[in-house]
């Protein structure tokens, strides 16, 4: 890697740092349980059909086990789920434990009972873009939880977004 790769990259990360968005739980069952990650990267796509895109960075571990899952849910965290979210984002930290309130789909799925939104989806694309996977996926089903305020990422820190909104 040359000197203006590493720059422009860097570039890049930081250009992305100073954009905030909002924080996605996804999970899916794995073939030894249940697996998660955070992602940053959630978007809508289309409404007809509904779909959604998100991307992750390794192909290995529980985004591994994500990239193979026939099924997996799409959860789009608030202020009070941060704990899950950093839990989710960070190896090695507690997942799936009881206070973190998870249940399961009739489906198999696990369900992060306090997040706001929740949706059932199935991949339907996935495309390889250097060292990231890009994952197109159809929702099957919006799961309605309890509201709250949104979370954010922004500048490597997470952000409970308030306030008025600015017109």
């Amino acid at each position: 890697m040359t000197a203006v790769e590493t720059t422009m990259a860097d570039r890049f990360k930081a250009a992305f740092r100073s954009h905030p968005a909002g924080v996605a739980l996804i999970t899916a069952n794995g073939p030894h349980g249940p697996v998660g990650l955070t992602a940053s990267s959630v978007a809508s796509v289309a409404v007809d059909p509904t779909t959604l895109v998100f991307s992750v960075t390794r192909s290995s571990g529980s985004a591994g086990d994500i990239l193979a899952a026939d099924r997996l849910v799409v959860h789009l965290l608030r202020a009070e789920n941060v704990e899950v979210a950093r839990a989710f984002a960070r190896s090695g930290e507690p997942r799936f434990t009881a206070e973190q309130r998870w249940t399961t789909l009739p489906t198999g799925e696990p369900l992060l009972a306090s997040a706001p939104v929740a949706m059932l989806a199935r991949p339907i694309h996935q495309v390889a873009v250097g060292s990231s996977t890009l994952v197109v996926a159809e929702v099957l089903d919006v799961i309605e939880g309890e509201p709250g305020t949104p979370l954010v990422y922004h500048d490597r820190l997470f952000h409970s977004l308030g306030g008025e909104t600015v017109l």
